[in-house]
C-alpha cells in the first residue's frame, strides 16, 4: 500500500484563492519600503549555526530550543533561518556594501522556521516582510520604519492595531537595570528554565507570557526608570516624531523580544483578533550586532511583519481579503482546429499584457461554467466553422451580448474594449 503523504506538523499549503491573498498581502506589507528608497535584497534560506548563536544569542529560546539546525555533507554546521535581521547584516558586512555610503536601507521577504509548539498564528514555517536600516544611529531612522510599517498595515484595512513601544537602554543604562532586575527576579519562586535565564540574561524572564509569570513580574523593576541621559532623549524623539506623525502607541514598559540583540528602541505591533499570538510584526534598534558578527560598527534599525498573522487579523476583522490577478479573456474552442487558433489568440492577449485563459479538454457546456467561474470580462468563442468563415464570437459574460468580429480584429477589439472598461 502507498503511503499518503502529508505537510509535516507546524506547516501548511497555500492553496488558491487564498495564496493569492498571501501574495497580496505581502507586495502591500512592502509597498510603503519600496516608495521610501529601499532596495531589495535576499539572503540564503540557511547560514552557518554560529551566525544565529552569536548575534540571535546563546541564552534565547530561539537558540536553544527553536533552530533547524543540522550538519552537511560537507561537514558544515548550517541553520535555516530563523529571523532575518542577522543574516542580511552578515550580507552587509560580507560585502562590504557599507564602503559606498551609510546609512544602507534594505527590505526582504521570505521564509523562516522554527520548531514552536504549532497553535493559531504559530507555526514553524511561516512568511515575513522586513526592512532595516543600517549604519545610523538618528531616532529618524527609528521612527521611519515604526511609520512605514504602520502606514502597510493601514492600506491593507486594519484599524485594530496596536503599537506598543519601550527602549532597553545601551549598554550605558542596561547594567544597573540587569543588577536591579536580577536581584528582584531571585526573590521569585522561578522554574527551572527562567532561574537560569536570571543568570544568563534577566530580560529573557520578561519574555514568560504565562498569566502566572506576568502577575509575578507586575511590580519588577522597569527599564525606564534606568535609562541614560542620552538612551531617554533618543526614546523621547522617537515618540515625539511618531505623534508627530499621527501614530498612537502605547508604553510598555516590560516589552521585550524573544531576540538578544536589541537595543534602545522596542517596539511591536499587535491585534487582539489573533487571540494568545497577538503580535503580528515588531522590531528594533541592534546598534551592536554588527560587531558581534565580526564586522565594524553599524547602528542599525528594523522590523520584520508576519505576513501569516497579518491574513488572520484581516479575517478577524472581517476584511475581504485581496485578489490576486484576474482574468479579463477567456477563449471557448469548440473543436480541434478552433483549439490550435484559440491558443494563438490567448498568446497574443497575454504578450500584448492582457490577463487570458482558455478551456482545454472540455465541451461547450463546461468550457462555458469555466468561463463564468475566471471572473473575465469577455469570452472568445471559437468553433471550426468559425475559422473557416475567419470570424469569432466575442461575448460579454457580465450582459449575456454577444458579437460576431473578424478574426483578425479579434484582439485589437478586445483590447479596445477592456481600456474603455478600466
Amino acid at each position: 500500500m502507498s503511503q499518503e503523504f502529508r505537510a509535516p506538523r507546524g506547516t501548511f499549503d497555500l492553496l488558491p484563492p487564498r495564496g493569492e491573498a498571501v501574495l497580496a498581502i505581502r507586495d502591500a506589507l512592502s509597498a510603503p519600503v519600496r516608495r521610501a528608497g529601499y532596495g531589495y535584497v535576499e539572503t540564503p534560506i540557511f547560514e552557518d549555526t554560529a551566525l544565529f548563536e552569536r548575534g540571535v544569542g546563546e541564552s534565547t529560546d530561539v537558540v536553544t530550543k527553536e533552530m533547524y539546525s543540522f550538519s552537511s555533507r560537507g561537514g558544515d554546521e548550517l541553520t535555516l533561518r530563523p529571523e532575518g535581521t542577522a543574516p542580511v547584516l552578515r550580507a552587509v558586512v560580507e560585502h562590504g556594501l557599507y564602503r559606498q555610503g551609510l546609512p544602507i536601507k534594505l527590505w526582504y521577504a521570505g521564509s523562516y522556521f522554527r520548531y514552536e509548539r504549532p497553535q493559531r498564528g504559530r507555526y514553524r514555517h511561516f512568511s515575513q516582510v522586513g526592512a532595516e536600516v543600517i549604519g545610523t544611529d538618528d531616532p529618524t531612522a527609528d521612527a521611519e520604519t515604526i511609520v512605514l510599517a504602520m502606514d502597510a498595515y493601514q492600506a491593507l484595512g486594519l484599524t485594530g492595531v496596536r503599537l506598543l513601544i519601550n527602549s532597553l537602554g545601551s549598554d550605558e543604562s542596561r547594567p544597573a537595570y540587569r543588577s536591579a532586575l536580577r536581584t528582584y527576579l531571585r526573590g521569585l519562586d522561578l522554574d527551572d528554565d527562567n532561574r537560569q535565564r536570571v543568570e544568563l540574561n534577566p530580560l529573557r524572564v520578561l519574555d514568560d507570557k504565562r498569566p502566572e509569570m506576568q502577575k509575578a513580574l507586575h511590580d519588577a523593576p522597569v527599564i525606564t526608570d534606568f535609562l541614560a541621559a542620552d538612551d531617554r532623549a533618543h526614546h523621547d524623539a522617537v515618540r515625539s516624531m511618531l505623534a508627530d506623525a499621527g501614530l498612537s502607541f502605547t508604553d510598555e514598559p516590560r516589552l521585550v523580544r524573544g531576540l538578544d540583540y536589541y537595543t534602545r528602541t522596542l517596539y511591536e505591533f499587535v491585534h487582539e483578533g489573533l487571540g494568545a499570538q497577538s503580535a503580528v510584526g515588531g522590531g528594533g534598534r541592534y546598534d551592536g550586532l554588527a560587531e558581534i558578527i565580526g564586522g565594524p560598527r553599524l547602528p542599525g534599525v528594523g522590523f520584520a511583519l508576519g505576513v501569516d498573522r497579518t491574513l488572520l487579523a484581516m479575517e478577524a476583522e472581517g476584511l475581504q481579503l485581496p485578489a490576486g490577478p484576474r482574468v479579463e479573456v477567456f477563449a471557448v474552442p469548440i473543436g480541434v482546429d478552433a483549439a490550435r487558433r484559440s491558443f494563438a489568440l490567448v498568446t497574443q492577449l497575454r504578450r500584448t499584457g492582457v490577463a487570458a485563459d482558455l478551456a482545454t479538454g472540455r465541451g461547450l457546456k463546461g468550457a462555458m461554467k469555466a468561463a463564468d467561474r475566471s471572473g473575465a470580462t469577455y469570452a472568445i468563442v471559437l468553433g471550426d466553422r468559425d475559422i473557416v468563415a475567419g470570424v469569432a464570437q466575442i461575448r460579454d459574460l457580465r450582459t449575456g451580448e454577444q458579437q460576431q468580429l473578424p478574426l483578425s480584429d479579434v484582439v485589437a477589439e478586445l483590447r479596445r474594449r477592456l481600456r474603455k472598461d478600466g
